[in-house]
């Protein structure tokens, strides 16, 4: 084994041979790579010698004959394939690695893909390796060489004093766990005689990037030393931080000026103040982000010209603030107001928002919600305006219940109609075709009520057996499901399917009316008086919906009633979907094209001393509401029937993030009765202070012109509809109806002064403005304690700071736990010696029992008026479980559930010691009895046992892998 394995490291830095790539890269690409050799030489970057390298560890452990099979080739194939992107993703523009570097990557690529014995081979031969160089390096002990740099085209010596202070800088004030020294080092080891200062500059960010994992105050050496490399591209000089305040008085109005004479910003920026707004940037704030944040701001949002960029961090906040106040009187103290709850963290806009704000073409909106017709032109005229919406960076939501089913009569052909999935195709590839302003991917998700006689077919969409022209693999689906199924399910009766063509009115039906109209078409179908119609057991097409969802993470379960009954603006209209992302619920009809604004307050800024800080949160909400309700006015609407409703009606969604950071500062563990209280009481804060701010806007604004007869009008809170629900669904509604805040004295304000918007809260995924301000997205619990996190900006390792700092204190934070946390995906519980409180603080998603989830949620919907964006996390799921959960959603009155993510059970039993588990799902508790302690679960109600009886009826499934979207896809950042 020793003579075979002596190979491996060898042919990575062989001198270039012509042969194939294996990367899946072009060879145009691979060009801009280069490797870095142990003695200083550069050479090309060849993917072929990582394939050859690993073909001789497989030969060295199995032998030639064990070697040699056409399955050992293809997993090298994969494998070389998956280091190669690896690496190029470190470096997107191009660059050069180091022989470590691509050992390192080939190491953990043999680790990932479980090929454990290959893997530690590789391991013992490095260390082998690196020994025999260490005694040669002391029988030889040569002068370094003195490297030369390329600056501004000259060749000239290496500064490397001055190298080392700007790093010493970086590292200043980060604590002693941060050194500048490992960074020096690591960065002269990737550098060469002639390097482009710029690629000096790289090294030294990528050098800090690695140290990441070893201490998470790294990211913020690694983030200082890019925002180094952006002053240097945005003023043309290097610039100390002591002097970055002037600067960026100086620099201010010219960025102003330059953007406009380039046309990428509104000329009535140049009407500001531009001196008073440049002295009021916080300069110091730049130093607070993190590696992640900074880079995807750099990469994604800050203005360029011919891709040299031209905004600074705190002039990107600005430029943002004076976009959203150009209606305001005195703009520029608005416009300061708004900077200092951004560029502080305490609340963030959406990504549109980000993008578009102070442009020439201000599209500021984050989702359109449309209803499709059931005529010709009416279908293709809504294909037309996805395609218009998503051009402009819109997330789409399409109901597409009216549309006749596969089988029903055309009166003016006298034909068959093809049914609702050949048009749902189109709508697939419209999405792929008209990308977000070439910035990120379009995203659509199509919404069909559980009457429709497509259903069955419309729950396949997403698998990937069958006939390929009718499925949709790139967009998104959800079952908007009404009461009387859910009832139905429960209380095993059968379901009914039509054609709207033959049932027109159920589509705006809801509640006690829906549910007289249905069984009357039922019984007309039973006499055959309604054709095409088909009856089935409502347990059956149940267990098909989870099945599917299970399968394909497709359809998503919302449900429409509770939509309804609950919605303040039932008395303008019906709310048909929900948007892209499940948090939206607004009317919509041919005439009106439902939009809504997003933003997300960070909830980790707003407490103090161990509770909610009331007085900061009001006031952050009071600001974070205005500047919301100024998209409305200020925003470029594509489409007519979208201006005409968001000026109707005025809905903003303020929503929440850093929901599970809040929880470690409170040292509340997300599977636990605390956690839900505190769920409950920071939603009610949040929307209390949304609603009150909102009625304070109508009194200085007036009211929105849709506001008589609405709840609002009619003294009806979101928190008093659960009532409405309960009535409207005979029971099957149990609820927390304890409040903490003053609720009638709100009422009486808002029967004084109206609302200026007619919803307020909705809680978005906030995929990417959580990356920007370096907290955990949205209400989600962490996934995992060390992961890499992918978007478009590439991948990057984040750790769990607070963690870290727990294990610091007790002493238990070294190589060993690194190496653990990387070995167990993120997760604390296989490690025996992490104290058990620690591990339930920090437990991961799949490690919460998603009726921790759901019980969470359920506190947060009685005060919201429209949704959440709820993703379920299901370690080991089984019919049983998935049943459980979906049912306790629909009785704990949830609005929308959004994307079932499942975990299998391998990587459950991988990621288990003893009898410690994930939320596991035996096939023994499917039938009652569970082989291994679950963790701790709320304590069931009668209801609760209803539903688990109920359950006992579902059929298990196998576990599987769903892959991840939305959040964790970096093509996909739909809503934020």
């Amino acid at each position: 084994m020793q003579a075979a394995l002596n190979t491996p490291a060898a042919p990575l830095a062989a001198p270039p041979q012509a042969q194939p790539a294996h990367s899946g890269a072009s060879a145009n690409v691979l060009t801009h790579y280069q490797i870095i050799r142990r003695n200083g030489a550069v050479v090309p970057f060849e993917p072929q010698k990582i394939a050859v390298a690993m073909m001789k560890a497989f030969l060295a452990v199995h032998g030639t004959q064990g070697a040699a099979s056409a399955s050992v080739r293809e997993v090298v194939d994969t494998l070389t394939q998956n280091v190669t992107r690896a690496l190029m993703r470190s470096r997107p523009g191009g660059g050069t690695f180091h022989i470590e570097d691509v050992q390192d990557q080939v190491e953990l690529g043999l680790m990932r893909s479980g090929h454990h014995e290959i893997a530690r081979a590789y391991v013992l031969y490095r260390e082998r390796r690196t020994q025999e160089r260490a005694r040669q390096s002391e029988e030889q002990t040569p002068a370094a060489p003195q490297l030369h740099v390329l600056d501004n085209g000259e060749r000239v010596v290496l500064d490397q004093a001055r190298l080392q202070s700007l790093i010493e800088s970086a590292c200043t004030g980060l604590g002693a766990d941060v050194s500048a020294l490992p960074i020096v080092a690591e960065t002269m080891r990737n550098l060469y005689d002639g390097v482009p200062m710029e690629e000096v500059y790289k090294a030294s960010i990528l050098a800090a990037r690695t140290l990441i994992e070893k201490d998470p105050d790294y990211t913020y050496a690694t983030a200082r030393l890019l925002l180094h490399t952006i002053v240097r591209e945005v003023l043309g000089k290097d610039v100390a931080q002591s002097e970055m305040a002037q600067s960026y008085v100086d620099y201010f109005p010219q960025f102003i000026r330059k953007g406009v004479e380039n046309d990428l910003l509104d000329e009535r920026l140049l009407q500001y103040d531009l001196q008073r707004l440049g002295a009021a940037l916080k300069v110091e704030r730049d130093l607070e982000f993190d590696y992640l944040g900074l880079q995807t701001l750099y990469d994604r949002y800050f203005l360029h010209v011919r891709k040299t960029r031209i905004e600074l961090p705190q002039a990107f906040f600005m430029r943002v603030a004076m976009g959203l106040a150009l209606g305001e009187i005195d703009r520029e103290a608005r416009a300061i107001e708004f900077y200092e709850i951004l560029s502080s963290f305490d609340f963030m806009s959406s990504t549109p928002t980000l993008f578009n704000s102070g442009t020439l073409r201000s599209q500021l909106s984050s989702c359109y919600l449309t209803t499709v017709p059931d005529d010709l032109d009416g279908i293709y005229e809504s294909i037309k305006e996805n395609a218009l919406l998503s051009k402009f960076a819109g997330g789409l939501g399409n109901d597409w219940t009216r549309v006749r089913a596969l089988g029903s009569h055309i009166k003016g052909t006298n034909g068959e109609s093809q049914g609702v999935v050949p048009f749902l195709k189109v709508v697939n590839d419209t999405a792929v075709a008209v990308n977000q302003g070439g910035k990120r991917k379009g995203a659509v998700c199509t919404y069909l009520e559980t009457w429709h006689l497509d259903i069955e077919e419309f729950l396949e969409l997403r698998k990937n057996t069958g006939d390929d022209r009718r499925r949709t693999h790139d967009m998104n689906t959800a079952n908007w499901i009404p009461d009387l199924f859910m009832r139905r399910v429960m209380e095993k009766g059968t379901w009914t399917l039509f054609s709207p063509s033959n049932v027109p009115d159920l589509h705006d039906l809801f509640g006690a009316a829906f549910e007289k109209a249905y069984v009357a078409y039922e019984e007309k179908a039973a006499r055959g008086e309604i054709k095409p119609a088909r009856t089935v057991q409502a347990t059956d097409l149940w267990r098909k919906i989870l099945t599917m969802l299970f399968e394909t993470g497709h359809p998503w379960i919302t449900f429409k009633d509770a939509c309804n009954v609950r919605s303040p603006q039932q008395h303008a209209g019906v709310v048909h979907s929900s948007n892209l992302c499940t948090e939206i619920t607004l009317n919509t009809s041919d005439t009106e094209t439902a939009v809504c604004n997003l933003g997300s307050v960070n909830l980790l800024q707003h407490l103090k001393n161990g509770q909610i800080d009331h007085d900061k949160l009001k006031k952050t909400i009071t600001v974070a509401m205005r500047m919301l309700d100024n998209v409305i006015d200020i925003n470029y609407y594509a489409v007519k029937k979208a201006r005409d409703s968001n000026l109707r009606h005025r809905p903003v969604g303020l929503g929440v993030m850093g929901f599970q950071d809040s929880l470690y500062e409170l040292r509340i563990p997300y599977a636990s009765q605390e956690a839900v209280e505190f769920a409950d009481q920071s939603m009610e804060a949040i929307c209390y202070y949304a609603y009150w701010a909102s009625t304070e806007l109508a009194r200085e604004r007036g009211k929105y012109s849709s506001y008589k007869g609405s709840l609002w009008d009619r003294g009806i809170l979101p928190f008093d509809t659960l009532d409405m629900l309960s009535e409207a669904r005979g029971g099957y509604v149990e609820v927390d109806r304890s409040s903490t805040l003053d609720w009638d004295a709100l009422r009486k304000k808002i029967a004084q002064d109206g609302m200026r918007n007619s919803n307020c809260v909705a809680i978005a995924p906030t995929a990417t403005i959580s990356n920007i301000i370096g907290v955990d997205a949205s209400i989600e619990p962490s996934f995992g304690n060390l992961s890499v996190k992918s978007n478009l900006s590439g991948e990057f390792t984040v750790i769990n700071g607070y963690l870290v700092k727990d294990l610091k204190r007790l002493g238990l934070w070294d190589d060993v736990m690194v190496m653990d946390l990387k070995h167990f995906k993120g997760s604390l519980h296989p490690i025996d010696r992490v104290p058990q409180d620690i591990k339930a603080l920090y437990s991961t998603a799949f490690e919460v029992e998603p009726q921790w989830l759901v019980e969470a949620a359920s506190r947060r919907q009685k005060w919201i008026d429209q949704a959440q964006s709820l993703n379920i996390y299901m370690a080991g799921a089984s019919g049983k479980k998935l049943d459980d959960t979906y049912k306790l959603a629909w009785v704990r009155g949830l609005k929308t559930t959004y994307y079932l993510r499942t975990q299998s059970a391998t990587h459950v039993e991988m990621s288990t010691v003893n009898t410690r588990q994930l939320n596991a799902v035996s096939s023994d508790h499917v039938s009652g009895a569970s082989s291994a302690p679950a963790p701790a679960q709320p304590q069931p109600s009668a209801l609760e046992a209803a539903v688990a009886a109920a359950a006992a009826q579902a059929t298990a499934l196998p576990a599987t892998d769903i892959k991840f979207c939305a959040i964790d896809d970096p093509g996909c950042e739909a809503c934020q």
